[in-house]
C-alpha cells in the first residue's frame, strides 16, 4: 500500500523509512505538521504484527501529537516514530544509536524522546548521534525535581483532566469512593492509580505484565481484573492507559462506566466511535487532551526549567477539557470532534 493512499494519511509533511542491517533497525519516522514549531513526539517501539500495522501507528500518533500540542498551547508541530521490534529482547546500543542517526537526518525538524517501549536511558544513547532529542534533564532541572521522565507529567495532567471529566458528568468534586477501572497501569497508569488513591478513589486494573497488577493490588488495594474483562467492570470511570484502539462497536456497548478518561493515545479505533460514544449518554475526554501533560513538560526542560509552572500549565488540561465539554452539550456534537474543530482553528490559522 503506498502511504499517500493509506487511509491514516493526512497531508503529512514527510514519512520515511529506516532499515539499518548491522543493528537491525526497522524504523520510521512521520512528521504531522510544522506549522507551530518543529515536530515533537516520542519514539514507540512494539512487535508489530505488520510493516502496515506499524506504519499506521505511526500517522495516527504523529497526527494526535499535532493537535495534542495545538490544545495545550504550546508552539509545536507533530510527530512521532516507531521501531519495529520486542523491547524486552530486541533493543540493543547498536538499534538506539542507528535511531539517532536516523533522527538526525531529519535536521532538527523531528525532536524525539521516550514513548512505549522507550525510556530516557534509551534516549540519552540516541543522545551520542543526534542533538535532537527531549526528554534529557541536565543538573539543574534534576534540582527542580525533573528527572527527564515525562511519565509524572502525563499521569498529572490525566488526573487533572479526570477530575474535570467527572465534575462536568456526576456534579461532584470529591473523588472520595469513585470507581475507576484503568486498562494499563505501566509508567502513567501505575503514577495514575497513586493519585486516584491518595484521592479516596477504589481502583480495578489490568495489565499484560503481571507484576504490575500485582504492584497496584499490594500498594492501593486494587482489584485485579482480567485484560478482557476491565472495560467492562461496574464503575464510574474506564481509563484506557495502555496501547490505542480500544473504544470500538464491540467494546462501547460492554461500557458501564459513564465517562472515559484516560491516558492512552488513540482510544478510539475510528473517529466515528466518539459518537457511539456520545449516543450512549458517555462522557468522552478526548485522549490527545488530556494526556498532553508529557509534553508540556519537555517544553520546560532546560536550565530554567520550573516545577510550578509546568505543574500550572498541566492545570489548564482541565479548563480545555471543560471547555470541549460545555462545546459539545451546546452543540450536541461529539467530544473528540469538538476537540479536533478548535485546535484546527489553531494550527490550520
Amino acid at each position: 500500500m503506498s502511504v499517500f493512499s493509506h487511509p491514516e494519511f493526512d497531508q503529512h509533511e514527510r514519512v520515511a523509512f529506516r532499515h539499518d542491517a548491522a543493528s537491525g533497525l526497522k524504523a520510521i519516522i512521520a512528521v504531522h505538521n510544522t506549522r507551530l514549531g518543529r515536530a515533537l513526539g516520542g519514539c514507540r517501539m512494539w512487535p508489530y504484527g505488520s510493516d502496515d500495522e506499524a506504519l499506521t501507528d505511526v500517522l495516527r500518533l504523529s497526527r494526535g501529537m499535532t493537535y495534542k500540542a495545538a490544545l495545550a498551547g504550546l508552539p509545536q508541530g507533530g510527530g512521532k516514530s516507531v521501531i519495529i521490534g520486542d523491547p524486552r529482547r530486541d533493543k540493543s546500543e547498536a538499534l538506539l544509536r542507528a535511531m539517532g542517526r536516523f533522527v538526525d537526518s531529519f535536521g532538527g525538524v523531528y525532536v524525539v524522546a521516550e514513548d512505549s517501549g522507550t525510556n530516557v536511558a534509551d534516549m540519552r544513547v540516541m543522545a551520542r548521534e543526534t542533538a535532537h532529542v527531549g526528554g534529557l534533564a541536565d543538573k539543574k532541572a534534576l534540582a527542580a525535581g525533573r528527572s527527564g521522565d515525562p511519565s509524572p507529567a502525563t499521569a498529572l495532567g490525566v488526573f487533572v483532566g479526570l477530575r474535570a471529566a467527572v465534575r462536568f458528568a456526576y456534579g461532584r468534586e470529591d473523588l472520595k469512593g469513585l470507581r475507576v477501572a484503568i486498562q494499563g497501569v505501566g509508567n502513567v497508569g501505575y503514577r495514575l492509580a497513586r493519585h486516584l488513591y491518595e484521592a479516596g478513589a477504589r481502583l480495578w486494573v489490568s495489565d499484560l505484565h503481571p507484576p504490575a497488577v500485582e504492584r497496584c493490588v499490594r500498594e492501593f488495594g486494587a482489584t485485579a481484573v482480567d485484560m478482557d474483562e476491565i472495560v467492562a467492570q461496574d464503575v464510574d470511570v474506564f481509563s484506557p492507559c495502555a496501547l490505542g484502539a480500544v473504544l470500538d462497536e464491540r467494546s462501547i456497548p460492554r461500557l458501564k462506566a459513564r465517562v472515559v478518561a484516560g491516558a492512552a493515545n488513540n482510544q478510539l479505533l475510528r473517529p466515528e466511535h466518539d459518537g457511539l460514544l456520545m449516543a450512549r449518554g458517555i462522557l468522552y475526554a478526548p485522549d490527545y487532551v488530556i494526556n498532553a501533560g508529557g509534553i508540556i513538560d519537555i517544553y520546560y526542560e532546560g536550565p530554567d526549567y520550573d516545577r510550578a509552572k509546568v505543574e500550572a500549565h498541566l492545570q489548564r488540561i482541565g479548563a480545555t477539557l471543560t471547555e470541549i465539554f460545555e462545546r459539545a452539550r451546546r452543540e450536541r456534537r461529539p467530544t473528540g470532534e469538538v476537540a479536533d474543530r478548535m485546535a484546527e482553528a489553531i494550527f490550520k490559522a
